[in-house]
């Protein structure tokens, strides 16, 4: 005996219809546009300056200075923030050492991370940055491919793929910041593709390196052993132990309590390193409810109460019978959500749950779940850019929105039918 399947809404119907390809590529076209327009006449002057007085590719800057300490072995001063400030002012002002800047770029980042650019030390930080952007964005455009060919439904779509991915807003401001959002993003895509392989200890292992970005596996773990998924956990604890263990063994104890210290006592270099808009550039639950709620204390219970929500439903989808796209794009956006310390440029990590969800939306666009999540794709993609408007409403938008997904992810498995399947399983990525 089978019940009837409630109705999709005419306005959400009527929303979802509204956006055909036809539209999405033009909208898609105009944005890249203007982002990269806006970049190309900001970055058109010389030297280390913006247009608007800003140090370009700004992130960057932290990293370089700590790959320099490292290539002349002073490792002992990693983080030492004066000699950061020393080292950013001889950089940014090579003729005029002396002269002030109010900018402070602690290096937030395990000793780890700078190891990786030892090699360009040697350049000029300007040289040096341009190449990290340059490979970044091969690497980003690879992640997008890898995934697009596990998308069967997304074939026809080539050029709305490849237009969309230069047009997200978050590709923006990694490129402009010099930040390293894609090494996140290679992690989400090769534990994607381990787990389509079935390879479930690799998945882990690949996820597991996300510790040099540990506000990543705060939901990550908790999801992973509250729906028992060991294998996964094992692999995510020995590849995270073995990243620990080696920087431990390669920089010694003294830098790693240096490191861990730093971690632990926020309040020495909060002030320096969160500018005064950077709540506004943030895309978690954590700062959704501290620009709510006046009150610290009352915003903290909040985000907590909501991440452990958040955990709970995403656990629920993992252990269920539910297709890999459908779970992987679950845990996800948990991981997104429960991150306390997300800028808008650590959104790339969403681009393999937006195409997945996508095709799954093409596959089957005569199911419940269709119209809903396309629409909230659509504004997943979109709600990052208005990110500057909860300056004056103190409501970042794009926050309701991921979690508007991830519920819309759990309530599909109540209403699934036999026949539908979320996700196909075909991909032709070895």
């Amino acid at each position: 005996m089978t019940t009837a399947q409630p109705e999709t809404p005419a306005w959400l119907a009527s929303a979802a219809a509204w956006l055909t390809p036809r539209r999405l590529r033009a909208q898609a076209v105009v944005l890249a546009l203007c982002l990269w327009g806006v970049c190309a006449v900001d970055f058109a002057t010389p030297g280390v300056f913006d247009r608007v007085g800003n140090i370009k590719f700004q992130d960057f800057l932290p990293l370089y200075i700590s790959a320099q300490l490292i290539a002349q072995h002073r490792t002992s001063e990693l983080y030492d923030q004066q000699v950061g400030a020393d080292q950013m002012q001889t950089i940014v002002y090579p003729t005029n050492v002396g002269q002030p800047t109010r900018v402070r770029l602690p290096n937030l980042y395990g000793p780890q991370v700078g190891l990786l650019f030892v090699p360009l030390a040697r350049l000029s930080f300007q040289t040096a940055a341009w190449i990290w952007v340059a490979v970044c964005m091969s690497a980003f455009f690879g992640c997008t491919f890898v995934v697009w060919k596990c998308c069967p439904a997304l074939s026809p779509h080539s050029g709305i793929v490849a237009v969309s991915a230069l047009a997200f807003p978050p590709l923006f401001h990694f490129f402009v910041r010099g930040q390293i959002s894609v090494l996140p993003l290679a992690c989400f895509t090769a534990a994607f593709l381990a787990f389509r392989a079935q390879h479930d200890w690799l998945a882990g292992m690949a996820l597991g390196l996300l510790v040099f970005k540990p506000q990543f596996l705060v939901a990550i773990p908790l999801v992973l052993l509250l729906s028992g998924a060991w294998r996964v956990l094992g692999g995510l604890t020995l590849s995270a132990a073995a990243e620990v263990a080696f920087t431990n063994i390669y920089f010694g104890a003294a830098v790693m309590r240096s490191y861990f210290d730093m971690l632990w006592h926020t309040s020495r270099w909060i002030g320096a390193a969160e500018l005064g808009f950077a709540p506004i550039q943030m895309h978690s639950l954590r700062s959704f409810w501290s620009l709510l709620i006046p009150w610290p204390r009352a915003a903290f219970a909040l985000y907590a109460l909501s991440s452990v929500v958040t955990i709970g439903m995403a656990a629920a989808a993992w252990k269920s019978s539910r297709p890999l796209a459908v779970r992987f794009s679950a845990l996800t956006l948990a991981a997104v959500l429960v991150n306390p310390h997300l800028f808008v440029y650590d959104l790339l990590v969403l681009v393999p749950v937006l195409m997945l969800l996508a095709d799954w939306t093409l596959s089957h666009a005569q199911h419940l779940s269709s119209d809903v999540l396309r629409l909230l794709l659509y504004l997943a993609f979109m709600t990052p850019l208005l990110g500057p408007l909860s300056r004056w409403t103190h409501f970042q938008l794009s926050v309701p929105v991921f979690a508007a997904m991830l519920w819309a992810l759990w309530r599909t498995h109540v209403h699934e039918t036999p026949g539908h399947k979320l996700a196909s399983n075909d991909c032709s990525v070895v």
